[in-house]
């Protein structure tokens, strides 16, 4: 029934009904008042029944007339709306990306190219912003709530997964390494990097940022079977990143997620000490919203993310 609804005297009724009038009807539909009369008889020789009661100063509707006008003027209204709404809204190609700013910096922007390459009509819009993120899994900073207040397709989370109302993925689990820059191997007038035990003659550089999760050399030293080590040079930092460019200038050694650093060891800007890597609790993962119509380039995103952690080889 529904794919032969005849719209046009659907809507003759409605207007016809609006007016009292089948003259003032066709007025308002550019049509002549025989046309409006002739769809309005189609109309209840179809629903077998009577619609308008004809007389001579107007029209008045029936029970059975009177019984569908409402719903059906709503209908009509929606109809028009949503007509409105999609010759005024333009296909949605820009992407909202929101990841925290070591991430952006080390692991998605030396990338990114190849994404715009392969997808150049998708506008991406990434924002590396420390302000959400997981510094308690009780109490989880990431909720569908927010996605929307921050109008965020996609966020890229270094943490517990623990995202209400939202759909989260697994992007890639990660392991903390020890690495340093070269250049600070390279001098002569420094003591030996032989052994773990070494690193009391060295500068270690602390990511002290307020991630949950985050590896910490006193983790790293008790997986390394040091529980008694006792290190008298240190340096703060309270972002990864910072961290990662002490020890490219040579500043230290420092603990840090492995995907993190990879650019910077395939650049030769630093090398790996001691081959003990450390597993990390917490893994990146892709946290989106749970919306019955999805932007699709939101899976787009994902699928080429997937790909791109799947060629480098990581778990």
């Amino acid at each position: 029934m529904a794919a032969t609804l005849p719209y046009n005297a659907l809507h003759a009724f409605v207007v016809a009904a609006k007016h009292g009038s089948f003259s003032k009807a066709a007025d308002e539909l550019h049509v002549t008042p025989a046309a409006i009369s002739q769809q309005i008889r189609q109309l209840e020789d179809l629903l077998g029944v009577q619609l308008f009661h004809r007389m001579n100063r107007g029209l008045t509707l029936t029970a059975a007339g009177n019984a569908g006008l409402a719903t059906m003027d709503t209908g009509f209204k929606h109809l028009h709306n949503a007509v409105s709404m999609m010759k005024s809204e333009p296909q949605k190609t820009q992407l909202s990306i929101w990841t925290s700013p070591s991430f952006a910096n080390k692991w998605l922007m030396p990338r990114m190219h190849r994404f715009i390459e392969q997808y150049p009509s998708i506008e991406l819009h990434i924002s590396g912003s420390a302000s959400l993120i997981d510094s308690a899994s009780a109490a989880p900073s990431l909720s569908a709530e927010i996605l929307k207040a921050h109008n965020i397709d996609l966020a890229i989370r270094f943490g517990s997964g623990n995202y209400p109302g939202c759909v989260v993925e697994h992007l890639v689990d990660v392991d903390a390494v020890t690495l340093c820059s070269p250049s600070l191997l390279e001098k002569k007038d420094r003591p030996p990097l032989n052994s773990p035990k070494d690193l009391v003659n060295y500068t270690l550089l602390h990511d002290d940022s307020p991630y949950e999760g985050r590896p910490k050399w006193s983790s790293w030293f008790e997986s390394a079977g040091l529980t008694d080590i006792q290190c008298d040079h240190n340096l703060y930092f309270n972002s990864a990143l910072l961290a990662l460019t002490a020890a490219i200038e040579g500043q230290g050694i420092v603990l840090t997620i492995e995907q993190l650093a990879q650019n910077d060891i395939d650049k030769g800007l630093l090398v790996r000490l001691f081959e003990l890597p450390m597993e990390v609790e917490h893994a990146y993962r892709l946290v989106s919203l749970d919306a019955p119509q999805p932007n699709p380039h939101v899976q787009v995103f994902k699928n080429w993310l997937l790909e791109e952690v799947a060629s480098s080889g990581a778990p």
